[in-house]
């Protein structure tokens, strides 16, 4: 194969790789800045919700919700405080039954606002087991799960960045669970599952720190 030939094989390689990964990205509707709840009455409403209509979730609605867990804002700051903005938290949708998104586990792209796809199986059932039989993660059409890398914090605080990065987690929990009420929707924090098994489901190597199912309220 002369030398020209074989760059243009690279070439026409590189090419549908890159299409390829395209595909596995969606680029989510335009959040809505302005609601029609206020602040005051989502306060007072939110409550933790374990069970859920048998309906889908709308891919506008999981744009509103990603966008409130750790979406753009002002330029590269988010809608949550980060110490130093180190920005530790990555966030991962799963999705069971959403309008407009297959089913799959997908990684959140704050920046492009945008999710990629990174596994195409239905994992609800296997979260369920990881995290001591909570069958509302199964019976939800979704899940978001918020992970956390410390050492983008402790990097630049040492031992004590350990502890923003919870209070990180915080905010970020607290801000979906506020768009969920706003929205009609019910969440609930789960805390209590498998670290081990939940990293191995969803392959990553962040630490998991809050499964939030969602779905629409009985």
């Amino acid at each position: 194969m002369s030398f020209v030939s074989f760059a243009l094989v690279l070439f026409l390689s590189l090419q549908l790789s890159c299409q390829n990964m395209e595909k596995d990205v969606i680029m989510l509707p335009k959040p809505n800045l302005k609601g029609h709840v206020s602040i005051e009455e989502v306060l007072h409403k939110r409550r933790s919700i374990r069970s859920y209509k048998k309906e889908p979730l709308t891919l506008q609605e999981v744009s509103q919700l990603l966008w409130s867990a750790y979406g753009t804002t002002m330029g590269r700051k988010k809608t949550c405080p980060s110490a130093g903005a180190t920005y530790p938290l990555e966030i991962y949708f799963v999705c069971g039954e959403v309008e407009g998104l297959k089913t799959g586990l997908y990684h959140y792209n704050s920046l492009e606002h945008s999710v990629k796809k990174i596994n195409d199986n239905d994992l609800r059932k296997q979260l369920t087991n990881a995290s001591l039989q909570q069958e509302y993660i199964e019976e939800s059409p979704a899940s978001i799960i918020i992970t956390a890398d410390f050492s983008r914090t402790t990097k630049v605080y040492g031992a004590r960045g350990e502890r923003y990065v919870y209070m990180e987690v915080g905010h970020c929990g607290q801000n979906i669970h506020l768009q969920c009420e706003s929205l009609n929707l019910g969440t609930v924090i789960i805390g209590a599952f498998e670290d081990d098994k939940v990293k191995k489901i969803l392959q990553i190597k962040e630490e998991p720190m809050y499964i939030m199912p969602i779905g629409r309220k009985p």
